[in-house]
């Protein structure tokens, strides 16, 4: 007589279900580890734009840009944003020749609103209570590796976006909300009722974003730990 072998409808249900649990088990570890390398990316890109940063501040007297959006400092005169100074040194040869939605570097991986185009606020510090628009010496500020010049820029809560999404060149003319320069911009800031003013993303990675510092490295900062004294000049 020949014996016919198989699976028992049980022995199946059997192995599903393992499989069912080691899913279980292993998903979020999955999902942890790609929200770990998407984090080694953004710090990547800010290192990256970082380098971009100090040979433009090579080129031009040690100065850097201060603020995001294109604004009129003086009769015919026009500022253009850190984002279009820095891109013949990031992949693009002038602000003509480069869309600089081309550049990889510009974006943070978890950003949750693919259309952003600006995935980083900029330090526009000056006392607290005033922006400070144009250019700065690095020398300005004492101790340039403890300060930041880049982080990740807010996003919103359970409630949805209320920070603006900006599509292309054209819509960063006189936009100042891409500028940290107020205690209330910072994920430490105390008072929950001004969620709106956040600039900062307080838990973009972890519990707390990626910046670049003023020296061109970047780094990781818990929110609570976000303080105007990492932002100030002085």
């Amino acid at each position: 007589m020949r014996n016919n072998k198989g699976f028992t409808l049980v022995e199946l249900l059997v192995v599903i279900a393992i499989i069912a649990v080691l899913m279980a088990i292993l998903l979020p570890s999955l999902n942890k580890a790609k929200d770990q390398a998407k984090g080694v990316t953004c710090r990547n890109n800010l290192r990256q734009i970082g380098l971009a940063a100090m040979l433009y501040a090579e080129d031009y007297d040690n100065y850097v840009p201060r603020s995001a959006g294109r604004r009129q400092i003086s009769p015919g005169k026009y500022y253009e944003g850190w984002i279009l100074y820095f891109l013949p040194y990031i992949g693009g040869k002038s602000n003509q020749t480069k869309d600089y939605r081309e550049i990889d570097v510009y974006d943070c991986p978890k950003y949750p609103d693919k259309e952003q185009t600006v995935d980083y606020v900029i330090n526009s510090w000056k006392d607290g209570n005033n922006e400070q628009i144009g250019f700065s010496k690095r020398s300005d500020f004492r101790q340039p590796g403890t300060k930041i010049f880049l982080a990740d820029n807010e996003y919103g809560d359970e409630q949805g976006s209320w920070r603006p999404i900006i599509k292309d060149q054209s819509a960063l003319n006189n936009r100042g909300e891409f500028d940290v320069w107020r205690p209330r911009h910072l994920p430490s800031w105390p008072n929950p009722s001004d969620r709106t003013r956040r600039r900062v993303a307080k838990a973009r990675h972890r519990d707390g974003c990626n910046v670049m510092l003023l020296d061109g490295h970047s780094d990781w900062v818990q929110a609570e730990k976000n303080i105007p004294k990492l932002w100030q000049p002085e």
